[in-house]
Parts: structure tokens; sequence; C-alpha cells
């Protein structure tokens, strides 16, 4: 084998649904207020009985499922998460237990926040190109509004929970381009999740003025080193921080006759879930042609990014 692929997606979000009106209820703020900085209309919120590991299960099941795979057929577990509380057992073994997995598996967390997902997938991507997995299961799940400070009417406006699961498998024909990830350590406090209990917090306007600057050749670099244009994407999917950032970001890229994923409309921030959330939702009404070009692009938290161009399941 000389490559993998994304064969299939899942994903999961709580029922519970947290408007921009309920939000105004709690703090200082209002509709149009949030909707002008931020773009969110709702966030789901998940309750106590809903950790991040009962999250990135019900993705990975949706994903087997669509796969038509059993959890057996699986070797390499991969979660991308901040917002584990505890550090043993880890998200992938406690999800590997609930799938019942019997066969095994490799089980690793990855803590690179927002950009989780797309570092787990390239890790998921280099273990097979190594011979050391045949077919991975790769979760990017978070519980971000139990790290929300409810007070703070800057922060809490943005999260939201959920996961998003992806099954990659061993291919002759590469369909996950090479990675392009890296990292900004004088901006690494930028965004923070820290104390004890941990809490989100961010420095909202030099996020933005990195992104916004520093982004776009990064993304267009990733899309050189999958040897295409930005003008043959089919679809981009950004992390979902922020609407103010992902659309001016996709027509800085070039990426004209692209799908632009704008989940976070309706779902929030949710971290390292919401590039496999977008991604998933988008497949799942055919949005994207099967075997298209799609354009995955991580960033946040220390100041991480990642990125890289798979074919559509």
């Amino acid at each position: 084998m000389t490559g993998s692929r994304v064969v299939a997606l899942g994903h999961y979000q709580p029922s519970k649904v947290l408007t921009n009106e309920d939000l105004a209820t709690m703090v200082d703020t209002n509709d149009e207020w949030i909707r002008s900085r931020v773009g969110i209309k709702t966030r789901h919120i998940a309750g106590p009985d809903e950790p991040v590991d009962e999250l990135a299960y019900q993705a990975a099941g949706k994903a087997l499922a669509s796969a038509g795979l059993t959890p057996d057929d699986i070797d390499l577990v991969l979660v991308a998460t901040s917002t584990a509380i505890d550090r043993s057992p880890n998200m992938a073994a406690r999800v590997a237990a609930k799938l019942g997995m019997g066969s095994s598996p490799a089980v690793m967390d990855i803590n690179v926040v927002c950009s989780g997902f797309t570092h787990a997938l390239a890790t998921a991507d280099h273990a097979i190109r190594a011979g050391a997995a045949t077919r991975a299961l790769v979760i990017g799940a978070d519980k971000m509004t139990e790290i929300t400070d409810w007070s703070d009417r800057t922060t809490c406006v943005l999260t939201g929970d959920g996961a998003g699961a992806a099954v990659v498998e061993a291919c002759d024909e590469p369909g996950i381009g090479p990675v392009l990830w890296g990292s900004v350590p004088s901006m690494g406090n930028a965004v923070r999740i820290e104390g004890s209990p941990p809490v989100f917090a961010q420095e909202g306007q030099s996020v933005y003025r990195w992104t916004t600057s520093q982004l776009p050749p990064l993304a267009r670099k990733v899309c050189e080193k999958s040897g295409i244009t930005p003008e043959d994407l089919a679809a981009v999917v950004l992390h979902q921080a922020n609407l103010r950032i992902i659309e001016p970001l996709a027509a800085k890229i070039g990426a004209v006759n692209a799908v632009v994923a704008r989940d976070v409309v309706d779902s929030g921030n949710t971290s390292a879930a919401s590039i496999p959330m977008a991604l998933s939702k988008l497949v799942e009404r055919g949005e994207i042609p099967s075997g298209a070009p799609v354009l995955l692009f991580g960033f946040g938290g220390n100041l991480s990014y990642a990125g890289q161009v798979i074919s559509c399941p």
C-alpha cells in the first residue's frame, strides 16, 4: 500500500440547543451583537450524562456503520480532544471499550485543541503508510461548554459541543495529501484552557489578525503540496471558529469554485470536532462529489495549525 484514504464519516451533536436569545437571558448580549461579530445563531449543549467519550463514541459508531465495518476491523483509534477531564483511561481507550473492540487496537489521544483533528488525520495517514496500522478510526470530540465561563460574553457566545469521526484505511491510490503543520510558539497563549477547574479564554483580536493574514498563504501551500490549485478545490472546511474569519479566508485562499463549510452558524465553535462534523454534514447532504478534492485546515490553540487535501469519500 502506498497511502490511505477517508472511506466514511459520521457526526453527533447533543439534542439540547442554546439560542442567542437564551444567551441574552444569561449575559449582557443579544442576537444582533452575536451574529454581527461571530455569525453564530445556535449551539448544541451536552448534558451531564454526555461526557467527551460518549460524544466520540456516537460519532464513531455512525462512521463505522457508514463504512459497513465492525469495531474489530479497526486497529488504531485516535481521539483529538482538549476537554478530557481524566488523564487515564484516555478517550480513545474509552471509545474502544464502548464500541466493544476486541482486536487490540492502539489507542491514543491527541491534544492540539482546534487543529486536533487534522493533526490526528495526518498521524493516522503516517501510521498506515509506515505499516503500523491498516485501518484507523479518527475522531474529533470536544465538550467546550464544560470549560466555558458563562459570565464572559466574549467567549460564552462561541462554544458548543459535538463530535465527528472518519474511518481511514490503506489504499494503493493516496486519498490524503501531505500535511502542512506547525505552530507559532510566541503566540501559544492566544488560546488557553487553563486552571483548576479549566476555563477557556482567548485573545480574540490576536487570533483574528494572525488567521486572516498568515493562514491564506499556508492554505495555498497545502494545495501546492497536493499538486492542485485552490481553484481545483470542491470544498473548503476550515476550523469553525467564527463566520467572520471563515468567509474572508476562503476568498483569500482563492477557492473560487468551492463549497465553503459554514457549520459554525448552527453549531458554534466545537474545537477539534468542528472540521470532521462540518465535513460529515456536507457529505451527508450530498454537497461534495465523491472523489473531489477537499481542503481541511485547522488552527487555534498553541497557536498551532495543520492542513491537508483529501479526496471526498
